[in-house]
């Protein structure tokens, strides 16, 4: 297989330092569905996610907690590793940076680095967010707190490694301005451009004042700066330098990350690439935050929704459909408990669950539970039956610019336009009128629209597309209960 045929995706690695929240499952959900899609499209798809265990705010949390560091990481990791399975995630690895696997290859691209000159040894001084793992400048701060988390930074001064990323200030924007498709949306590509017209300071890839990271291969008394360590999962979770994966996959396709940490990814990664002479990803793909009540959702500031909980109590497919289709791709979003529970009542239970039902139904009661064959050109004349043909295409249009919601809006057209025509054709009368013909002509294509749909909602919906499957088996239809029960307005705030 060609390599322009395999097709390789990765989320952000995910800091454990507290439970998973419902920013996570989203940028989950994302990477799944387009990594569902790429292989319906009979792509070969190598899909990887994981944690980001090290640093010094690991380190803190679990001295809090009574614990090491490295059971704290364990405990934290298996709550990732529920939510890639209660959301269906369809992930073919799960990186750890705890992993020799891991250490091996940030020490060895460390060191890679490191003997090229371009890491070297000073003093840095500077505010620090713990959270962030991050130094700021003092103009980057306000009233003293860092923006992200809205605490307190400290003032560090330390003896350090540099990693001469000013070296590649202008190879970086160079390859940004070359590649329309290296930063995506638009938007976030100009902020990037945007920064780099500023001269770009050296970055610190070490520390001495905590001992939770990888050691330094050179220096034993400091570890990896976390950043510099995590992003290396990326090739590490590929098995770089010599397996089979990482030259059948590397370049990856997409990384996958949320806007916090889009500086991180278009520029502090593509150095390090750079520096290591490692080929630099096809394109960074840039999500916003899922806010409740206008206020992000973080671990850190106790703002949370809980996607596990969630999932159970609505099911996996209504949580994931929902943030799909309320969201768009790029633009921040809102989580609200009502709004889910209406997108259920509404498209799934009313539209969705509703057409598949009442098909069911007039198949067992009109043709013992076959679907009729039908072949005549009145089909050509029937909207829904029209919408439904050229599913695939509008959606795949859709997808293939991360518009995901619009996606899933081409799909709800054509279910809407189904509900539409048993009230246009009355079925009922149909029958009583002996009109068995036309009645056989509007039960093909309500069959065919749900299996258009089927096909189309499977990379958003896979548990809901597999049930669709089974009730409408060959030859013979196999009704089961509504696919979405609907949830009383009690529940409503």
């Amino acid at each position: 297989m060609e390599k322009e045929n395999r097709f390789y995706i990765t989320t952000a690695i995910d800091y454990p330092s507290g439970k998973p929240h419902i920013g996570h499952a989203y940028e989950k959900i994302i990477a799944d569905v387009i990594a569902r899609w790429q292989r319906k499209r009979s792509r070969e798809v190598f899909f990887l996610t994981g944690t980001d265990e090290h640093g010094q705010k690991i380190e803190r949390y679990a001295a809090n907690a009574d614990k090491s560091p490295q059971e704290f990481a364990n405990e934290m990791t298996e709550k990732f590793l529920d939510l890639c399975q209660v959301l269906n995630v369809s992930n073919d690895d799960f990186i750890r940076t705890t992993q020799k696997r891991h250490i091996d290859v940030a020490q060895t691209i460390f060191k890679k680095v490191f003997d090229k000159g371009d890491i070297y040894k000073d003093t840095y001084k500077g505010f620090y967010c713990v959270d962030c793992e991050s130094f700021y400048l003092e103009r980057d701060l306000t009233d003293g707190n860092c923006l992200v988390h809205g605490k307190k930074v400290d003032w560090m001064e330390e003896e350090g490694y540099f990693f001469r990323m000013s070296k590649y200030q202008q190879k970086i924007l160079d390859h940004i301005k070359a590649n329309d498709d290296f930063i995506w949306p638009e938007s976030r590509r100009n902020e990037v451009i945007s920064r780099l017209q500023e001269p770009l300071r050296d970055l610190n890839v070490s520390r001495s004042n905590f001992t939770w990271g990888i050691p330094l291969p050179n220096d034993k008394g400091q570890v990896i700066y976390v950043w510099f360590d995590a992003l290396i999962n990326y090739v590490s979770g590929a098995g770089y330098p010599d397996s089979e994966r990482f030259k059948r996959f590397w370049p990856a396709a997409v990384h996958l990350v949320g806007k916090d940490i889009l500086w991180f990814h278009t520029v502090v990664w593509p150095a390090i690439l750079m520096a290591a002479d490692i080929e630099l990803p096809q394109s960074v793909c840039v999500h916003g935050f899922i806010n409740l009540k206008g206020e992000k959702i973080s671990k850190s500031t106790g703002s949370m929704v809980d996607p596990i909980e969630l999932a159970k109590k609505y099911g996996t497919d209504s949580l994931r459909y929902f943030l799909m289709r309320e969201i768009s791709f790029g633009e921040d979003g809102n989580f609200s408990e009502d709004a889910l529970i209406r997108r259920i009542n509404s498209d799934l239970a009313n539209d969705l669950g509703n057409l598949v039902h009442r098909t069911l139904t007039m198949i067992e009661k009109y043709f013992q539970g076959s679907v009729p064959e039908i072949k005549t050109d009145k089909l050509k004349c029937i909207k829904a039956y029209v919408l439904a043909a050229g599913l695939t295409e509008a959606v795949d249009k859709e997808i293939s610019v991360y518009n995901f919601s619009q996606a899933l809006a081409k799909i709800w057209e054509a279910i809407n336009a189904a509900n539409k025509l048993v009230e246009e054709t009355k079925p009922w009368n149909l029958s009583k009128e002996g009109k068995i013909d036309e009645l056989g002509v509007f039960i093909f294509v309500m069959s065919y629209v749900i299996d258009k749909v089927r096909e189309n909602i499977d990379c958003f919906m896979p548990q809901t597309a597999v049930k669709i499957v089974q009730q409408f088996q060959p030859g013979k239809i196999k009704k089961d209960k509504p696919l979405f029960p609907r949830i009383q307005d009690d529940k409503l705030n």
